[in-house]
């Protein structure tokens, strides 16, 4: 090899570099301005998550039979509001399902939701009815839930599961996962921790906010 070759090799490889970084250059300022604006336009919006309360539940039935009882037969109605807390931000609710859950176990069916929009802080109130006959339900919590709910007291979970948009002017982003959890002590053996409210139908108030993760 000539040492021409070589100075030839050497041109072409400065070249490369040079036209690398007249290209990469301003493709990273640009994604960079991006995000800075994208921080910015975060900052001044300050979005914050939904904010999920419980109000009540209306037991209808709640039974656990079997031999051995790992059977669950429940039916009750629960209240649930939802407030959109940005002024800026709307909220489509693209997908809601409600089920109970019990030490982890999912004890009833999920009920749908319809899709929704919330307004800038605006309400929503969903009074959606949970429950299945015969769930089966894992030994080591049957045996549980049937002792809780003999003693008087049941804890349980209401949850949401769902998907989510954010609206921002014209601009609506991808979907987010939403998860929601509501503590529910629904208290049998007090008859004064209820209101009858029709036949073999007993409505606890709870008021109890819930846990939201996005």
């Amino acid at each position: 090899m000539t040492s021409k070759d070589c100075g030839s090799h050497h041109s072409d490889s400065s070249r490369c570099r040079k036209i690398r970084r007249r290209v990469i250059i301003p493709i990273i300022t640009f994604l960079g301005i991006i995000l800075f604006l994208i921080l910015i336009i975060w900052a001044i919006l300050q979005p914050s998550k939904p904010r999920f309360i419980l109000q009540d539940a209306t037991v209808f039935s709640f039974n656990v039979t079997g031999n051995p009882p790992n059977l669950l037969t429940s039916n009750f109605q629960v209240t649930i509001s939802s407030r959109n807390p940005n002024d800026k931000i709307g909220i489509y609710y693209d997908r809601l399902d409600v089920y109970a859950s019990y030490k982890s176990q999912q004890i009833t069916f999920p009920t749908s939701i319809p899709p929704t929009y919330q307004g800038h802080k605006e309400v929503n109130v969903w009074s959606p009815f949970v429950g299945g006959n015969s769930i089966p339900v894992a030994p080591y919590n049957a045996l549980s839930l049937e002792q809780d709910h003999t003693y008087g007291g049941v804890m349980l979970l209401v949850r949401i599961d769902g998907r989510v948009r954010f609206k921002v002017g014209a601009f609506i982003t991808g979907k987010y996962h939403l998860n929601v959890r509501c503590p529910a002590y629904i208290n049998f053996g007090n008859s004064a921790a209820g209101v009858v409210v029709g036949v073999n139908a007993v409505k606890y108030t709870l008021i109890t906010t819930c846990s939201v993760s996005i």
